[in-house]
């Protein structure tokens, strides 16, 4: 077998140009389906291996792609006892790596600051040329938003989206899934629902809150101002819970692990769930399962928005032009022991 396998000797065995052939290993628009099948598998034949850092050169790519969290949602950072939902936004990353992985892609963690989110400052993988796109995770401030905008790099939000996009977001249908889980509940026979977010925090709560209050409006049920209960402050830090002063038949929250906290408070104030009153979350995360009882949630498709983000970058990479807009995940009800039918009066 020949030693260093170029795309010429492949182009020279199969009779076309050495773009044919690239456009074939790379898996570009241009070639058959047919014959770029049968040039893989006659490249594999002969020993030809991608050379990354060759391929890098010719086509001024880096093969790494950026991917931004910001330090409220993770571990570190002047924020790190906050209680927010660190894991699933860890196993959302681990996701992302795996799948740009499997197209020949790195992924390059960045924890964005608080401080470097505030001031707009971008991340040194940006200002070394060190990656090609960006991914980012998570909700950041719009002026930072605008500022990665102005770079011109390809660049694609997960879980989280912008009031002036038109930017590319894939996220989790939040109003759809609060909708159908709070519909879960009133088929149970409650009419006394309170909602257990701050509003004003993430786009992804607000989504939620508007889907349970559709589902209020669509049965005709009103909603007291104080069955609205805020869990964090403006920097995602956990605050301790108001509850209203004549208490709902059912709460719902969220986060899972939020619906854990409510879960746990109502105990120690002497209340059963479900049987008193009925509590639900989102996500389907770790504390879903680890709560007593296990909590009736609605499951975030994290395979599919990690598989459309992937996607959608790799096109905008080919193109930065190419535009989606938001795209919404549906996701799916759980319904586990942390809620009851509502006993009659």
């Amino acid at each position: 077998m020949k030693q260093n396998v170029t795309m010429q000797d492949i182009a020279d065995r199969f009779g076309v140009s050495k773009v044919t052939i690239s456009k074939a290993l790379n898996d570009k628009e241009g070639v058959s389906n047919e014959l770029k099948n049968k040039i893989i598998l006659g490249a594999e034949e002969m020993g030809y291996r991608m050379n990354a850092i060759a391929q890098s050169l010719k086509t001024n790519s880096t093969f790494n792609i950026g991917v931004i969290v910001p330090e409220q949602f993770t571990n570190t950072g002047k924020y790190k006892n906050s209680n927010e939902n660190v894991s699933f936004y860890m196993d959302l990353y681990q996701e992302v790596s795996k799948a740009l992985y499997e197209e020949n892609y790195s992924a390059i963690l960045h924890i964005l600051s608080t401080e470097d989110e505030e001031e707009s400052i971008l991340p040194k993988l940006y200002r070394d040329n060190k990656v090609d796109g960006f991914i980012v995770l998570g909700q950041v401030a719009h002026s930072y938003v605008e500022k990665l905008q102005d770079t011109e790099f390809p660049i694609v939000y997960l879980d989280f989206y912008d009031e002036y996009l038109d930017r590319d977001s894939i996220t989790s249908d939040n109003f759809a899934g609060c909708y159908m889980i709070t519909n879960y509940l009133i088929h149970n026979a409650h009419r006394d629902i309170a909602f257990v977010g701050n509003l004003f925090s993430t786009s992804s709560i607000q989504d939620r809150f508007l889907g349970y209050y559709k589902s209020l409006l669509e049965h005709k049920i009103q909603l007291p101002e104080d069955y609205i209960i805020s869990d964090r402050d403006e920097k995602g830090r956990y605050i301790e819970l108001v509850y209203p002063k004549k208490m709902p038949t059912a709460f719902v929250c969220n986060c899972d692990q939020v619906a854990n906290i409510v879960i746990r408070e109502l105990q120690q104030k002497g209340y059963c769930v479900p049987e008193d009153i009925s509590v639900v979350g989102f996500d389907n995360s770790i504390y879903s399962a680890m709560s007593i009882p296990t909590i009736t949630t609605v499951e975030v498709d994290m395979t599919a928005m990690v598989c459309e983000v992937v996607r959608l970058l790799l096109k905008k990479l080919e193109n930065i032009e190419y535009k989606s807009g938001k795209i919404a995940i549906k996701g799916k009800l759980v319904i586990k022991d942390s809620v009851a039918e509502k006993k009659k009066s």
